[in-house]
């Protein structure tokens, strides 16, 4: 639920959040502590469909998106065909590109040899910091890193593990997505609610 009351002035945001779709993502979303293995699966094929092209695209597809792709039922995916792909494809409310396609439908199932592994994927993605969000005090968006050490580290045995478009950057967006990091610059009123929130 947004912060936001009606008759009082606008609250300070971060500046990439304009447009009324991007700012409830920024409000509601982005940043907040996600443990949902469905909803990190979620995250996880949209931030490599968004590869080379605006999130702000991907947002506008995302309704479809689940829709199209089974509510991102990994298990549900994982038995996709190749006539399943050929009609994502043609469908014009997702990306078309045949490789991030095919690549929901591998890392699907790489994504359920890591639930059978270590419980969750909630359990293995997490241990990348640790267990706990990491609270950055960015003053401005270009004292935002593309990439860090942790999402190095991430990228790496996600693709050791047949993973595909998740490279660094790719696995900082996740992050920053799923509240492993708080990269709400310090006067965004989101950075004070999620850096004083229990962890």
């Amino acid at each position: 639920m947004t912060s936001v009351v009606k008759g009082f002035p606008d609250p300070v945001r971060c500046a990439w959040a304009s447009g009324e779709l991007s700012i409830r993502y920024h409000d509601e979303e982005w940043g907040v502590p996600v443990h949902n293995d469905r909803t990190l699966f979620e995250y996880l094929i949209l931030e490599g469909a968004q590869a080379g092209l605006s999130w702000i695209t991907i947002l506008n597809k995302r309704a479809h998106y689940r829709q199209a792709f089974d509510g991102f039922d990994a298990e549900r995916i994982a038995r996709y065909d190749r006539r399943k792909i050929e009609r994502l494809l043609l469908d014009p409310g997702i990306v078309r590109n045949k490789l991030k396609i095919a690549s929901a439908v591998g890392n699907a199932k790489a994504f359920l040899r890591v639930q059978k592994e270590f419980g969750s994927f909630d359990r293995y993605i997490w241990q990348f910091v640790d267990g706990k969000p990491r609270v950055n005090s960015p003053k401005s968006l270009q004292q935002l890193p593309a990439r860090t050490v942790e999402s190095d580290a991430m990228s790496k045995d996600l693709k050791k593990r047949g993973f595909k478009f998740v490279g660094s950057t790719i696995c900082y967006a996740f992050m920053q997505g799923v509240g492993m990091v708080n990269d709400h610059v310090v006067d965004c009123f989101r950075y004070k609610v999620l850096s004083s929130a229990k962890r």
